[in-house]
């Protein structure tokens, strides 16, 4: 794997491998070549007695003895002997061979630091307690390529099952139908069918979902939705049970296809958690493992494919592998690892079995009918000689003992044996596979007592164990489980017991596997409940799979799985191949690139700098225009006659329309959300991410805050209202300003077409005057199923404290030094606006938006110190991004309220309007005198005269969020455009009186016109 701590890495001491003879070796040249010169040299130059050079070898090799005996591996051998009763010297021809003891898994520290974030994000945030309410179950989404009949749909039916009993709600998607719908219909989880085509559209709202479960390799596709902006950071489980793709990344990599496994890479990297059901898949899958591998061992599709098998072959295929009746066939199994370790423990089982071999041949028959497969291995190595020269050296006759490589039907082998025996004594963390399998076939084993595998096995009662320190008990069952030559019937009776253990097996551990990844990897926001884990709990989930409720579907696509899935993985790569065509034709060259930008970047600010300009000249001349006379405001006009642009359709449609609504969006996984009528408008809150060939506005370009992700993230879609105020006349020429959620239209509470018509009609007659007209209830809103009132609904979406940044964030903004209660939202059955879903008239907007960049300014020197070092904010359980987003997406209901604006809900769907919160039932409890026009504008001045004058040094957010201005700088821009004006009006004046006061030349004498010379002609001749 690319970060071996994630998956089961295999550790090998390289010293102890190698062999016995190959240390003494070392050994000893170690000590006969450098000894003999040092001493050479030494007896040279101190001329020691030739008698002391005699003694002096003497005792050295006395010394050598003695390190031979009792320090090198001869010793340790012999040890061994007497400690594990092994015979060695009928293995003296594997003295090269050790034992696989210093091969060890290592557990993955995935789920370890999981758990260490999850204790980080239960810590108390800041100084104040948050609260959780938990009104909502959390909601998981359960995506699936497809509902045929396969053994993961059981798995992931019985793992959804223990799920949703506790306190998980589920919600099924899969990209196409099949006859397992009807199951999950029957269970009472909701199935929805994507509909999808060559790209598949994000036509979800994953948002909604605490976390999402990726079920196999046939549900790729969704990947290309979840990769985008705004999905990609919602927690993600992938299981993997297919081998198919592992084997493409081989190809991949050999060929040199870079290309490929860089893409797949970043596939595997969008996965929170890439789950495998066994510790050898993670292996094989290493070239793309970025550190997020984990194994849930646990599945059902061993189980299955026993059934399968059985179903297809009812009869014997001994004759197939040239087996008689008669025979008793033995197969020797073992781990799917290969090491070198390996072939020494087949030895040793083989060397148990051959008094069992002896015995058959005492009976009379001289060609014995027991008969021994070694299945492990594959066909590549040199595995089938080695097992061979075995077992010639262990006196078997020939053809007794043969080897059958792992990579072929394994099903096959295991159908014609009698008795199945794993000859691995490494330790390993789940239930070797091959040994279920052979359980399955109701085959009787005989297994070391390792710790995974007697967790599971009973001895004698559904399989047999022997210990791995004395080989010889495992002559002594082969024996006992043996009766006239054939099976005894306690040996049947453990084969059929057995069975059923294998059909559940691991059940318990694949649930709370799933159950311990999900509470380790997902973070709920404070009105979601959070799921029933304690050990209790976990005790009660029935140990068996789901297999009743499959019973009755028949499964006619099974064989042409692997085709399908084949076919999948190329829809992919072609998609690979796409983007990257596309890639390539935005870009020249990699070296062209660089200098590209640059062109593009100082293109665009000459173009920014242009506009500005032009903006600037129109607005300096709107605000000339009220105080000149009528000639100046035709000149004006012919003036903007000159700089006007060509306009597209949309805003063309725009111009003569009341309304316009603006849908603020981020990252292209909004794109099937957003409309595309002259009504509405897109926001982009990212340059990156905007729809091609729409008319969305570039909100970064218009407030610059908004390039920053911090601020981008906390205000949400509450920036793309601070962005539109920023000098509206330049984008907003309409009379009424709207806006809405994409989400609002994913939720199907978006306005229908005749509610559209419905509004418009109700604006243009001024029904309702300066109202608030919103179409998405808070009463309706799916994180409030218990109706609570405004402020309960505001603390439980903010851990409790909503009341409290409220009350502090007024108290700054309006410099309250004492404590003072909340402005009144009162307990009636009339609702509040939720999700930005709203319209009011520009006029009235702008003075939203000037109270909300007050309101913004305090929440910011509140939260922002700890929220931008630690990721903490006290108005959500864990670290949050978004920090006070939700409280902002009810702050329209405050101030209209108490601001005297008529407040009307819209019926999404018919159009039918009716006002909630009366004007007249408002009486005695607004706050108009702290909402009132004439005071935000005073307090607005007074932070645009600190702006502008004293500039502080201080971090301060509210200039940063729109226009800065007050009386004095139009003062001051008249002052300055009247000084202009002056010292222009003076050098001309200079330049005159420098010109009357230069000095002339004064003429030296008359001048003398001199004589035409025709008339000098002239009188030449009459001369």
């Amino acid at each position: 794997m690319g970060s071996l701590e994630t998956g089961m890495p295999l550790k090998r001491d390289l010293h102890l491998l190698r062999s016995s003879s190959e240390r003494s070796n070392s050994s000893n040249g170690l000590f006969s070549q450098r000894p003999r010169s040092r001493f050479a040299r030494f007896v040279r130059f101190k001329k020691i007695d030739y008698l002391q050079w005699i003694c002096t070898i003497a005792v050295f090799f006395f010394f050598v003895f003695l390190f031979q005996m009792f320090f090198l591996p001869g010793s340790v051998v012999e040890e061994e002997k007497s400690a594990n009763n092994y015979n060695y010297e009928a293995l003296k021809f594997l003295n090269e061979l050790d034992f696989g003891e210093n091969i060890k898994f290592e557990p993955s520290k995935l789920l370890a630091k999981f758990q260490r974030d999850a204790r980080e994000f239960n810590e108390t945030v800041a100084t104040r307690k948050v609260l959780g309410f938990g009104y909502i179950k959390p909601k998981l989404a359960l995506v699936f390529g497809d509902l045929s009949v396969d053994p993961y749909q059981i798995q992931m039916v019985t793992v959804a099952t223990a799920l949703r009993e506790i306190g998980y709600e589920i919600e099924v998607f899969s990209l196409e139908d099949g006859p397992v719908g009807t199951v999950w219909r029957d269970i009472g989880l909701p199935l929805n069918v994507i509909a999808t085509n060559e790209t598949i559209k994000c036509t979800v709202d994953w948002l909604n979902y605490n976390g999402i479960l990726v079920n196999s390799l046939k549900a790729v596709g969704i990947f290309s939705c979840l990769m985008q902006e705004p999905f990609r950071n919602i927690p993600l489980v992938w299981t993997i049970h297919e081998q198919i793709l592992a084997a493409r990344l081989r190809q991949y990599v050999s060929s040199g296809q870079n290309e490929l496994v860089n893409n797949w890479r970043k596939i595997f990297s969008r996965a929170t958690a890439v789950v495998f059901p066994n510790y050898i898949m993670p292996m094989t899958y290493s070239v793309c493992d970025p550190g997020n591998y984990i194994v849930i061992p646990g599945s059902p599709a061993e189980a299955w494919e026993a059934d399968k098998f059985l179903d297809l072959h009812k009869d014997s295929l001994r004759m197939k592998l040239e087996y008689g009746h008669d025979d008793f066939v033995v197969a020797i199994v073992g781990s799917q690892l290969m090491y070198k370790g390996l072939w020494l423990e087949h030895a040793l089982v083989l060397q148990a079995l051959y008094p069992v071999f002896a015995d058959f041949r005492s009976a009379g028959n001289l060609n014995s009918h027991l008969k021994i497969i070694i299945l492990t291995g594959d066909l590549a190595g040199n595995y089938s000689s080695t097992v061979e020269n075995i077992a010639l050296n262990l006196k078997y006759p020939k053809e007794t003992v043969k080897h059958v490589a792992a990579d072929e039907d394994t099903n096959i082998v295991l159908s014609i044996v009698d008795v199945v025996i794993y000859g691995s004594f490494v330790e390993e963390l789940s239930f070797p596979g091959i040994l279920q399998k052979a359980m399955l076939l109701r085959k009787p084993v005989i297994a070391p007592d390792l710790l995974m595998i007697r967790k599971y096995i009973d001895d004698r009662v559904n399989g047999y164990l022997f210990p791995k320190d004395d080989i010889r008990v495992l002559t002594q069952i082969m024996f006992q489980m043996i009766s006239h030559g054939k099976l005894s019937l306690l040996a049947l009776n453990a084969a059929s017991l057995g069975r059923g253990t294998a059909r559940n097996l691991m059940v318990s551990e694949s649930k709370a596997g799933y159950i311990s990844l999900l509470e380790n990897i997902l973070t709920f926001p404070s009105e979601v409940a959070v799921p029933e884990t304690d050990k209790e709990m976990l005790t009660k989930l029935k140990a068996e799979w789901q297999w009743h409720l499959f019973e009755a579907i028949a499964d006619t696509h099974y064989q042409n799985k692997t085709w399908m899935i084949q076919e999948i993985l190329d829809k992919v790569e072609k998609q690979f191949d796409h983007t990257h065509w596309e890639n390539s034709m935005l870009s020249i060259t990699t070296n062209d690139t660089f200098l590209y930008s640059i062109w593009v970047e100082q293109k665009q600010i000459e173009m920014a700098n242009t506009r500005r300009k032009r903006e600037d000249d129109e607005l300096k001349d709107r605000t000339d225009q009220p105080r000149g006379t009528w000639e100046e405001v035709y000149r004006n006009a012919r003036r903007a006659d000159k700089t006007l642009h060509e306009r597209d359709e949309g805003e063309l449609e725009r111009t003569g329309q009341p309304l316009c609504i603006y849908e603020p969006y981020f990252g292209e996984g909004t794109w099937p959300f957003l409309h595309r009528t002259s009504l509405y408008r897109g926001l982009g809150l990212s340059t990156k991410g905007r729809r091609p060939g729409a008319d969305d506005v570039d909100l970064p370009s218009r407030l610059p805050l908004l390039n920053n992700p911090y601020y981008r993230d906390v205000l949400g879609e509450y920036g793309a209202l601070f962005a539109i105020a920023n000098r509206i006349d330049r984008i907003h020429r309409n009379a009424w300003i709207g806006f809405q959620s994409w989400r609002a239209t994913a939720r199907k509470v978006s306005l229908s077409k005749s509610a559209e018509r419905l509004l418009l009609d109700a604006i243009e007659s001024r029904r309702h005057g300066d109202s608030l007209y919103f179409w998405a209830r808070l009463d309706r809103d799916p994180r409030n199923p218990l109706k609570q009132d405004f402020w309960s609904f505001c603390d439980a979406i903010n851990a409790g404290n909503c009341q409290v940044a409220f009350s502090e964030a007024l108290k700054k903004m309006y410099g309250i030094k004492h404590n003072f209660s909340l402005p009144v939202m009162p307990i009636v059955e009339d609702s509040w606006s939720v999700m930005h879903c709203w319209v009011l008239p520009t006029r009235s907007f702008l003075e939203f938006v000037m109270f909300s960049r007050m309101f913004v300014n305090a929440l910011d020197a509140q939260f922002y110190d700890e929220h931008q070092k630690t990721g903490h904010c006290y108005l959500s359980l864990s670290k949050d991004k978004h920090c006070y987003s939700r409280l902002l997406e009810l702050l329209v209901n405050v101030w209209a309220y108490h601001s005297a604006r008529r407040m009307v809900y819209v019926d999404p769907n018919t159009g039918f309007m009716q006002e909630q919160h009366e004007l007249r039932s408002r009486r005695g409890q607004m706050w108009v005198r702290w909402f009132q026009y004439s005071t935000l504008k005073s307090m607005d001045e007074d932070l645009a005269e600190e702006a502008d004058s004293d500039r502080p040094k201080r971090r301060w957010l509210w200039p940063s969020t729109g226009e800065v201005f007050w009386q004095g700088m139009y003062e001051k821009e008249r002052n300055l455009r009247n000084k202009e004006k002056e010292k222009k009006r003076q050098q001309s004046k200079d330049k005159i009186q420098r010109i009357r006061n230069r000095t002339h030349q004064k003429s030296i004498g008359k001048y003398v016109k001199s004589v035409p010379k025709q008339m000098e002609a002239n009188s030449t001749a009459l001369a």
